[in-house]
């Protein structure tokens, strides 16, 4: 009994001298989004009050801490600059960030595409771009890479400033992305990287929509609570889960590398994955759509820009559907608001499913923010993208949109890698030329012609973009 009481004593004394702190997202050198409500949340002693001050005019806020001693506000933020100070003040205790900037935050998630840092394929791959990175107000914050089988609201990271050698370990396209934003519209640039190679979409989706849209993933699902009873919930590379649970296991990347991130205050989302789906194109079509509807539903920031890479081309000798099904899928969900997508058929590498040329990847995301967020609308921000089909007698005559100036072959050499087929379904290498805006495609062995596809191998580098430089994806006009 005595024992007893000294345990709840000394309980009570830790929790009546909780730490003020700020939630883990919420560091030193971090950029908050300019010319908003920024959400801003930490921990203190449960029922305190707790006072939000900003040295910027009109940035101070109080509020009080629930019962878990969880608090959470909302500040105002100016338009871009800095450097500010923020503090959370308690009864006894104060927690400050200093030197942070207001600017323009963007999350830059997916996986190994995405992932790869600016170390590079060797030493000096990217060299002049690291010895140039001297950017004191571009901020970058890296997220641990962490499994969790339930949502997490707790994060450990940091940000840093930019400079050639913190950017060394950051995200190579999110630090493209990030700088030509930097360059062109000079106002601090915040970078949020979380992604893991060799994830699926699933895993960046949590569990309460997957079973309600995805029924697949439940028998995954349903074994999380067994292994949470034996081993806890959280797994990172240091502390290692059973076998099967990996990156590609349902809800756990969406539970411990975006949930914690949720509600920050941010512009938008660049994302680079789909490589780890190309078996599950068909489902595919809905996965990678519910993913967006799912982040922006519980961030509640409205349909925020969404900004994503299609796969490149690559020699997936072992799959039996063709890879450009998953391409498919991922054209397919331009149809979802204020999204944009960057095509990568012209800088792959069909050897490597990790293209080395990030930079135009980085520079060409930004571009669609720069046209879409940013009030450049007078920039060409997409290659051509597929619109109708003509059939005039033996040809076929596609027209597009996007022209970006007008259709163009890449290398000045013939359009390659178009086929054609009759109603017999058997599809030709075909013949084609740019006419009056269109393109037509016509085969000597298909007098006929009812679908074209275009770009449709595994590892096809097809040459037709528009005249901004900009490729076009692979399409077809059939839907055998």
């Amino acid at each position: 009994m005595k024992t007893t009481s000294i345990f709840s004593l000394l309980c009570l004394s830790v929790a009546a001298h909780a730490e003020v702190k700020f939630a883990g997202v919420f560091n030193h050198n971090m950029v908050l989004q300019q010319r908003t409500e920024a959400p801003i949340w930490g921990t203190a002693e449960p029922g305190e009050s707790v006072k939000i001050n900003c040295s910027w005019k009109g940035g101070s806020v109080q509020t009080k801490a629930d019962e878990e001693g969880v608090w959470r506000a909302v500040v105002s933020t100016p338009e871009a600059g800095g450097p500010y100070n923020l503090s959370a003040k308690g009864k006894s205790e104060e927690a400050s960030l200093k030197n942070v900037l207001v600017g323009e935050v963007w999350v830059c998630s997916g996986q190994s595409n995405m992932q790869w840092k600016m170390r590079g394929f060797g030493l000096d791959h990217f060299k002049e771009a690291v010895e140039k990175a001297k950017y004191p107000e571009i901020r970058l914050c890296t997220f641990p890479q962490v499994l969790a089988l339930e949502s997490q609201d707790k994060i450990e990271t940091k940000w840093v400033v930019c400079n050639p050698q913190n950017v060394l370990s950051f995200s190579a396209v999110g630090y493209f992305f990030g700088s030509k934003l930097h360059q062109e519209l000079d106002v601090p640039i915040g970078l949020i990287s979380t992604n893991w190679g060799g994830s699926s979409a699933e895993a960046w989706i949590k569990e309460e929509t997957l079973r309600k849209d995805f029924p697949a993933f439940n028998a995954a699902l349903d074994k999380y609570p067994s292994i949470e009873k034996e081993n806890g919930s959280v797994f990172s590379k240091q502390k290692k889960g059973p076998k099967w649970l990996n990156q590609r296991s349902p809800s756990v990347l969406y539970n411990g590398m975006i949930k914690p991130l949720i509600p920050m205050a941010m512009r938008g989302v660049v994302w680079y994955q789909g490589e780890s789906n190309v078996k599950t194109p068909e489902q595919y079509r809905t996965l990678f759509p519910k993913l967006i509807q799912d982040w922006r539903a519980d961030w509640g920031q409205g349909d925020f820009p969404f900004y994503y890479v299609q796969i490149a081309p690559f020699q997936y000798r072992s799959e039996k559907k063709p890879v450009a099904l998953l391409r498919e899928a991922q054209l397919m969900t331009l149809s979802e608001s204020n999204t944009g997508m960057v095509v990568t058929m012209d800088i792959g590498d069909p050897t490597n499913i990790h293209p080395k040329n990030k930079q135009p990847v980085g520079e060409r995301l930004a571009l669609i923010a720069l046209a879409k967020d940013y009030g450049k609308s007078e920039l060409v921000y997409s290659g051509p993208i597929y619109k109708e089909m003509k059939k005039k007698k033996d040809e076929i005559w596609l027209s597009f949109e996007h022209l970006g100036g007008g259709l163009q072959s890449r290398d000045g050499e013939a359009l390659s890698h178009f086929t054609i087929a009759g109603k017999d379904h058997k599809f030709y290498p075909a013949e084609a030329r740019i006419s009056e805006g269109s393109v037509v495609v016509t085969s000597s062995e298909v007098k006929r012609p009812v679908a074209v596809r275009y770009g449709w191998g595994n590892a096809d580098e097809p040459n037709l973009m528009n005249a901004a430089g900009l490729p076009a994806p692979s399409f077809r006009t059939d839907d055998w």
